[in-house]
């Protein structure tokens, strides 16, 4: 490959991360706007979220097509399959984690004729995933496999309110039967959050086998750093 061809194909890699990057800023938005929208009950950012699901698709099918061109062209082997290998997944979790912020928003629509009075832990929930997610994005940008075994040891304490939020609805439900719709609805959005939480932890995992080349997807978090450390 002559110095030309690397340089050009240096500057689509980065394109390619650019573009990951800008998709990835639209779900950080998405996520804390549906929150926002649950919150504040505040329809039109509902509204608003839900239509923006739809640029977060454009941007997840525009990614996909520079990676199979970048395949089919260039040919990629060792670290740089790596990096097109972890982008094909990093992409699908973005676009995941989108689909469920316009469902939280989605939620806060149904909620219209009956506004919750208890949102529990929703406001602490909503910002520790958000916090998961700006880190995720952070490890992929820097190529930081320390802040990436960050978000996968925080992940349990997401599903810790998770739980906590869970319990505290089904609380509501057997306090006043009338909340048990709102509470229901809340509930979903708890899980929704916990899910874009996991895909964070997903992005983080794909940082550290673009980085190093380790697959530490099914090895627990003290294993996995055992491994980075060279131990294993």
């Amino acid at each position: 490959m002559s110095l030309h061809t690397m340089k050009r194909f240096d500057e689509e890699l980065n394109e390619l991360k650019g573009h990951i990057l800008s998709m990835g800023g639209l779900v950080e938005r998405a996520i804390e706007n549906a929150v926002k929208s649950m919150l504040e009950q505040d329809e039109a950012l509902a509204v608003k979220t839900v239509e923006r699901d739809k640029v977060i698709n454009a941007l997840e099918v525009q990614c996909d097509e520079m990676t199979r061109s970048i395949l089919v062209r260039r040919q990629p082997a060792a670290g740089d399959l790596r990096f097109i290998m972890g982008i094909i997944k990093l992409v699908t979790d973005l676009e995941r984690m989108g689909d469920l912020a316009a469902g939280i928003s989605k939620g806060m629509l149904r909620t219209l004729d009956h506004p919750p009075r208890n949102f529990s832990t929703l406001d602490v929930m909503g910002e520790k995933v958000v916090r998961q997610v700006n880190r995720a994005l952070d490890a992929f940008s820097r190529g930081d496999t320390d802040l990436a075994m960050i978000v996968i040891e925080k992940d349990a304490g997401i599903d810790v309110l998770y739980k906590r939020m869970y319990r505290e609805m089904l609380t509501y439900m057997m306090e006043d039967p009338r909340e048990i719709t709102s509470s229901i609805i809340l509930s979903n959005v708890a899980k929704n959050l916990e899910r874009i939480a996991a895909h964070a932890t997903n992005i983080a995992e794909m940082v550290i086998y673009m980085e190093r080349g380790h697959d530490i997807r099914h090895v627990d978090h003290e294993a996995a750093a055992r491994l980075l450390a060279g131990e294993d």
